[in-house]
């Protein structure tokens, strides 16, 4: 009876090829944003080299809902072809027990050589222990590549973590007068198709799309993902409504079973109302009120959205909700789209443009998009 043949020991790779396997992936780490629950998106690539040069032997990306882990999956497709190989994980892997064991000793036990890693994990669970755990294993470890562009893509469950809330990427659409619309016109085509289908992409990558009641009365917006092949991608939606003012018949609530709706009202506000709105399939958080203003106390329900699970918002609010976020100094990410559609008199002003955001925020991109342009901002560190 023949003897099964051990596979040959892997030749080292050398770290030159570092970066271009930590940026595949990352790129494939992408593919899952915004469907892994409280989890982040995070991917694993099992590399070997036999002698003609570096192969991927093995891929895995935190599935759908956060279980299994990239890890798990990567070391499963690559088999015993692990043994001798390198590891490019995006984030540190964990380190703690839960239904399953840490996925740092389950690299270990794979044979795995070396690990590279990119973003740190700031959960005080992970936070070091993983390396620590490989390092005692008697892997190689190298941390920190490509760490810069591997936290941008996790950035919402590393804000969740810093911040305890949901990261916030506020996004508006501005006329080349400063303007995001006309009250009382409803929805103003301010920028053009290609722009706006960036914008549904945008909605694709993030747990929840937030406004405000002013934006239901006026648009009546969908608010979901109408992109070919990625309808099922849609966020859920969230609509800020203190005194509980929105109608059975709004289009929102007539889609609440086919996409989530959350209505943030007071807790207050009227019972039956209420649960003739749960029973179109709308959910409720209770929110608390700013004295004198009238507007949802933002900081304590950022708290409460994220302790759901929810780990990014994007917000697509009127001028009234951009504002308030933008006075609580909670957005994180800033998205202005500059149309070239005048809106002229009775327009309502936007409570930033471009030039007040190269102020406030940090200008990490800016593209075109036909006749409009796109800047993305994050917070100043």
């Amino acid at each position: 009876m023949a003897v099964p043949q051990a596979d040959p020991p892997a030749i080292p790779i050398l770290s030159a090829a570092n970066e271009r396997f930590m940026a595949a992936a990352i790129r494939f780490g992408f593919r899952h944003a915004g469907l892994t629950g409280t989890n982040p998106s995070v991917a694993t690539l099992i590399v070997r080299d036999d002698g003609a040069g570096p192969r991927i032997v093995g891929r895995g990306i935190t599935a759908r809902g956060g279980r299994p882990h990239a890890e798990a999956q990567a070391l499963g497709e690559a088999g015993t072809l692990a043994r001798g190989a390198v590891a490019y994980v995006t984030l540190e892997p964990c380190a703690h027990h839960g239904r399953t064991p840490p996925c740092a000793e389950a690299l270990v036990a794979s044979g795995v050589s070396r690990v590279v890693s990119a973003a740190a994990d700031p959960d005080p669970r992970v936070d070091g222990k993983g390396h620590a755990i490989l390092e005692k294993g008697g892997l190689s470890v190298t941390p920190r590549v490509m760490a810069k562009e591997a936290a941008s893509d996790l950035s919402a469950y590393l804000t969740r973590h810093a911040r305890n809330r949901p990261q916030i990427t506020l996004k508006m659409a501005v006329s080349p007068d400063g303007m995001i619309g006309r009250k009382g016109h409803g929805q103003v085509f301010i920028t053009g198709p290609i722009a706006n289908r960036q914008t549904h992409l945008v909605r694709a990558r993030h747990d929840a799309i937030l406004v405000g009641m002013g934006t239901v009365r006026e648009d009546d917006p969908g608010l979901d993902c109408r992109l070919p092949g990625l309808e099922n991608r849609s966020p859920r939606r969230i609509v800020l409504d203190p005194d509980l003012t929105i109608e059975p018949e709004t289009g929102l609530v007539r889609s609440a079973r086919q996409t989530p709706l959350t209505i943030v009202a007071r807790g207050d506000t009227d019972a039956d109302k209420r649960q003739s709105l749960m029973a179109a399939g709308a959910d409720f958080v209770a929110c608390d009120v700013v004295p004198g203003t009238g507007r949802v106390a933002l900081p304590e329900l950022m708290e409460d959205l994220g302790a759901t699970g929810i780990q990014n918002i994007l917000v697509e609010g009127g001028a009234t909700v951009g504002e308030s976020f933008l006075e609580a100094d909670l957005v994180d990410r800033l998205i202005l789209v500059e149309g070239e559609t005048m809106v002229g008199e009775g327009g309502i002003v936007s409570p930033i443009d471009v030039a007040s955001g190269k102020q406030r925020f940090k200008l990490t991109e800016r593209l075109r998009f036909g006749p409009d342009q796109w800047f993305e901002f994050e917070r100043r560190i």
